[in-house]
């Protein structure tokens, strides 16, 4: 369970302190998913880098199934992100000198509690479901922008994440493989019962969520589409 309670993240300016999120409380269960959406500048990404303890919120807490990050050292701090979040960026960010494979498996590196042989495994049947079993050995130069956001996918899942955090995940591509990518992030949230955090500017991917929420002038509000 992801539990976020009164965040809010102030950050130093010209005349004195510019407040980007006010008060933001959020609440979430395995198989749950959220989609955040607002105007840019609004403080999206600062909530998800909130969230997912990549950067701490000025006053507040943030809990992911009880344990709060921001409480460990920096050294476990990095392994609680490495085995429980997930990531998925808009800009992909694969290392263009290794292979789609190895891509996939460097989160592992760093994972001593997980054996190597599950871990090639893992990427494997990933690969196969993200539908890129026959590019194993592609970097990410030979790929398109939908194979390497499905590349993205398969390694921020890689660790068996119990959050995963996307910042506009189909920002960067064609409505064609942005629906093809929305289908496949979704699909494997269900299948392994995620917590599932998507910030973007798209409605139509919004729509697809199990809660929809609008950031406004720092403050989070329950997002209820107009109907046509």
């Amino acid at each position: 369970m992801l539990e976020a309670s009164r965040l809010s993240r102030a950050f130093p300016g010209t005349d004195g302190s510019i407040a980007v999120l006010s008060e933001v409380s959020l609440s979430l269960r395995a198989g749950e998913s959220a989609a955040i959406m607002g105007p840019s500048g609004s403080g999206k990404s600062t909530l998800l880098y909130a969230l997912g303890a990549l950067d701490p919120p000025t006053t507040g807490t943030v809990t992911l199934n009880g344990r709060n990050p921001y409480t460990l050292t920096e050294t476990e701090q990095a392994a609680f992100r490495n085995r429980h979040i997930g990531f998925v960026f808009q800009d992909h960010a694969l290392l263009p000198q290794c292979t789609v494979l190895e891509n996939v498996l460097v989160p592992t590196l760093v994972a001593r509690d997980r054996r190597s042989d599950a871990c090639l495994a893992r990427a494997h049947t990933l690969l196969d479901q993200v539908g890129l079993s026959h590019r194993l050995s592609h970097r990410p130069s030979q790929l398109s922008g939908g194979e390497r956001q499905r590349v993205a996918i398969a390694r921020a899942l890689v660790q068996e994440p119990t959050l995963l955090l996307c910042d506009e995940p189909t920002g960067n591509l064609d409505q064609r493989n942005a629906d093809a990518v929305a289908d496949l992030l979704l699909a494997l949230h269900r299948a392994q019962q995620t917590v599932l955090v998507v910030v973007t500017h798209s409605a139509a991917l919004a729509s697809r969520f199990t809660r929809q929420y609008l950031l406004r002038e720092g403050h989070l509000h329950p997002h209820t589409p107009h109907l046509p």
